[in-house]
Parts: structure tokens; C-alpha cells; sequence
């Protein structure tokens, strides 16, 4: 029986990346950035240099990405100071069975440090993760694997061992390349045939991960 888990932070466990892809819009809109949307779900589940370098292979080397990246950021930060930080259906129902079940439960997240210590304290959970490795931890972006060795090796577990929770197709390629079992719970991206052919289970919410990890 598998009692070690690891999860994404920005999709799974938050509704941030719907929020982060509506301020973009409304720079977007303001500032004729053409085919915005389709430049940001290619940067689902990556680093932020990595995000980075694929605006401006996007949109040329002279684009302004630290200007609008401010703009867009402000924008966000507007919405979470008006409605707080959005939490994806089943987050503490699914926390509060992994506690009482004595689950290790990891987050593996390509975000800075920073901020995902902030935003996991900011709605509670902060207290449950018995490890967090963040995007600038490592040094390879999804879909390499390294940030989830990288957790199974500091939770002491063995990948095969160990589930993990994604929403993007780049987080699926990194645990499954990782050796783990694949749960996705998909956000913006639907999972194509590819995706589907590395999941363990598919899930439409966290509470249908809970229910399943009770059948287990």
C-alpha cells in the first residue's frame, strides 16, 4: 500500500494559472500581443527562465517581457488581494485524509521558493508538506525529471513508490520519466493520446483523488 504523495502546486492545488492567463489577456489586449494564449499554455508546469526564453523565441529577442511580465503580475496580484487565492475543488478534504492516513506528501513546484511558501502558507497548508522543492532548486525544468527525484530522494521513498499529482502535460513527462505513478487532474490542457498513455489515473477533481487513494 502507497502512503507517499507529491504534488503540483499551480493548477492542482490553486486555480492560479486561469487567473495568470487572464491578466496576460488583459495585457495582451492593451498592447496587440498577438496569440497570447497559445504562448502561455506552452509555459504550463515550466521554470521561469524557461518562460522566458520561449517569449522571446515567441515574439523576437527585443520584446519587453520584463515590462509586461510586471504589468501581468500586478494585475494577478490585484485579483488575489480582491478574492483571495483561488483553492481547486478538494484541496483540504484531500489534505485532511493524507494527515489522518500518515501519508509523506511532497510539492514539487516549477515556482520560485518564494513564492510557493508564501502562497501554500496563505491558504493553509504550508504545515502538511513534509518536503518542497521549487523550480529554483533544480536545475532542469519540466518535463525532466529532476524536480521529482529530487523530492522522492529528500521524502526517502522510493519513486516507484510514490504518487504524484499534475495538471499539464509537461508535469505528467517529468514523474512519469521520474518512475512515479502519474495521477493527473487536468487544468488548461486536456490530456492528448500521449498524455493519456503515461497516466496511472485521470481525475476530474482532488476529491476523486481522495476517493480513489481510500479504495487503495
Amino acid at each position: 500500500m502507497i502512503r507517499n504523495i507529491v504534488f503540483d502546486m499551480d493548477g492542482v492545488l490553486i486555480d492560479s494559472e486561469a487567473l495568470i492567463l487572464d491578466a496576460w489577456k488583459e495585457v495582451a489586449d492593451g498592447e496587440k500581443i498577438a496569440d497570447i494564449e497559445q504562448t502561455l499554455l506552452q509555459c504550463i508546469g515550466i521554470t521561469a527562465p524557461k518562460t522566458e526564453a520561449l517569449f522571446f523565441r515567441t515574439y523576437g529577442n527585443d520584446f519587453p517581457y520584463e515590462k509586461y511580465k510586471k504589468m501581468a503580475g500586478n494585475i494577478f496580484q490585484k485579483k488575489i488581494r480582491d478574492t483571495g487565492l483561488p483553492v481547486k475543488t478538494g484541496v483540504y478534504e484531500l489534505f485532511a485524509f493524507l494527515k489522518e492516513n500518515h501519508y509523506k506528501i511532497g510539492l514539487a513546484s516549477s515556482t520560485r521558493e518564494e513564492i510557493v511558501r508564501k502562497e501554500m502558507e496563505s491558504i493553509g497548508l504550508i504545515d502538511y508538506f513534509h518536503v518542497i522543492v521549487c523550480g529554483d532548486m533544480v536545475s532542469h525544468s519540466k518535463p525532466h525529471p529532476e524536480i521529482y527525484l529530487k523530492s522522492c530522494e529528500l521524502l526517502g521513498v522510493q519513486p516507484s513508490a510514490c504518487y504524484a499529482v499534475e495538471d499539464s502535460p509537461n508535469g505528467i513527462r517529468s514523474c512519469h520519466r521520474a518512475g512515479m505513478k502519474p495521477l493527473m487532474v487536468p487544468d488548461l490542457i486536456k490530456p492528448d493520446e500521449e498524455i493519456k498513455g503515461l497516466l496511472y489515473q485521470e481525475f476530474e477533481t482532488l476529491l476523486d483523488v481522495r476517493d480513489f487513494l481510500k479504495r487503495e
